[in-house]
């Protein structure tokens, strides 16, 4: 076992050192996948009965298999919403997975936990959310977005008897991301969307509210809104919203899993004004906040809530009760029983590198959107679809028609060149096929930008 132990730590200073290289080289070419029977001719069989050994396994990734993948970090990686985790985060995971915490309950993870809750005061902090305040790592903003809106309906139900047996129903837009419906369905509660891939402002709320038959609007609950639409960067009317939910005495729920990150940012707080008034908000550090995958955050106004809706019971659990055992416990304000301390490698970041550098990287995200509106407006074969916001971008290929966009997309993916994908974007009635940019590595240049439009000639 002792020579085994030292080949595994060999074999991951040699993975550390190849992320190192890849971090530092920008240049280098973008990974592409390959389909399952080609991986499989490549690697063979690496279950067996008795194994192939750690050098080996090791061998067949480093050859054939981290090949295949995108970093998520690469500079030309302008798709969904990438990621950009810095070094100290990434070698932090490292020493995070290698310490082996639990970190469910203070009992058994409190330096872990004392971490995450060192960047979780400086994340609050961002939001100006009043004092008594606080939250917890979860996976990813699918799963806080479920714990918010748990937490939420507990709190309705609460209320009165009637709801209890009654489905909740929660409000948003279209231009909401596709986890708020989808936690919807594991929360068996009903969603109703305002007509709106634009900014969801307080009338249009207002209105719809105004319009629901009686029976509805007695399971209505929940009004989840956005900070920063993963498909154009929209920060929708918070302040607004924060008003009609104080009037209809409903839940504010803001979903910042993209857009959070830009709190940090002076060119754009502006736009959050009225998110201090939330009651629970959504922010993945994995985005903008330059964190590893997977880490997301939820955070409570009011976190005695979220414990009494998220709180586990269990003969075995009893002793974490215990005075003798007293301390945060991550597990009571979240979906999750078993959790890794996925905020430590942000700690370690923030730590590492301060607060300011992390506002000078937000900042440039925001610059770069800017500079690629600038370059479309200047080319006579593109068009911006709207003004940049946030850090995206969304502009048309003029002539182009949908399967335009994904021949263009795959080419510049098979050649290692760069990943952007198509989106839609609502115009009127129908739905326009067309491209769209998501800034958030920093290293990403004005050259890049320029190479992936000139492509589009």
């Amino acid at each position: 076992m002792h020579k085994i132990d030292i080949d595994l730590v060999d074999m991951t200073m040699d993975v550390m050192k190849y992320v190192i290289d890849r971090l530092s080289n920008t240049k280098h070419k973008i990974g592409k996948p390959k389909k399952e029977e080609e991986l499989k001719a490549l690697v063979g069989e690496t279950i067996t009965e008795n194994g192939i050994g750690g050098e080996e396994a090791f061998k067949l990734w480093k050859k054939h298999l981290t090949t295949s993948n995108v970093p998520i970090d690469h500079p030309r990686h302008l798709a969904f919403v990438p990621a950009s985790p810095t070094r100290a985060a990434v070698m932090f995971d490292l020493v995070t997975s290698a310490s082996s915490i639990h970190g469910a309950y203070w009992m058994e993870g409190a330096g872990g936990i004392f971490c995450e809750n060192e960047a979780m005061r400086w994340i609050v902090s961002l939001t100006g959310l009043p004092e008594g305040a606080f939250g917890v790592f979860t996976s990813g903003g699918t799963a806080a977005n479920l714990s918010a809106i748990v937490t939420a309906r507990e709190y309705w139900r609460s209320l009165n008897e009637r709801n209890t047996v009654e489905k909740g129903l929660i409000i948003t837009s279209i231009g909401a991301h596709s986890s708020i419906k989808a936690m919807a369905k594991v929360a068996d509660i009903d969603v109703l969307l305002v007509d709106t891939e634009d900014r969801l402002e307080k009338e249009s709320l207002q209105k719809t509210i105004g319009s629901l038959p009686t029976q509805q609007r007695q399971r209505l609950f929940a009004i989840v809104a956005t900070g920063g639409t993963t498909n154009a960067g929209i920060v929708d009317d918070l302040e607004g919203v924060a008003e009609v939910c104080k009037k209809e005495k409903l839940w504010f729920h803001v979903d910042a899993a993209y857009g959070g990150g830009a709190l940090v940012a002076d060119s754009v707080r502006y736009l959050f004004k009225g998110i201090e008034e939330a009651d629970s908000i959504t922010i993945d550090p994995h985005k903008w906040m330059f964190s590893p995958y997977d880490c997301g955050a939820v955070i409570y106004k009011k976190p005695e809530l979220a414990k009494e809706a998220h709180s586990q019971q269990g003969s075995y659990l009893d002793i974490f009760k215990d005075e003798g055992a007293h301390g945060f416990n991550p597990t009571d304000y979240q979906i999750q029983l078993t959790r890794r301390v996925r905020g430590l490698p942000l700690w370690f970041s923030l730590a590492t590198h301060g607060t300011i550098r992390y506002r000078e990287a937000v900042e440039r995200g925001i610059e770069l959107a800017q500079i690629a509106g600038r370059m479309i407006e200047e080319s006579p074969h593109l068009e911006l679809v709207r003004a940049p916001s946030l850090s995206c971008v969304l502009y048309r290929r003029l002539g182009w028609k949908p399967e335009d966009y994904t021949h263009w997309t795959y080419e510049n993916h098979e050649k290692g060149f760069a990943l952007v994908t198509p989106t839609k974007w609502k115009v009127g009635s129908a739905y326009e096929t067309v491209s769209r940019f998501c800034f958030i590595n920093p290293d990403t240049t004005e050259d890049d930008i320029k190479a992936i439009l000139d492509s589009m000639n």
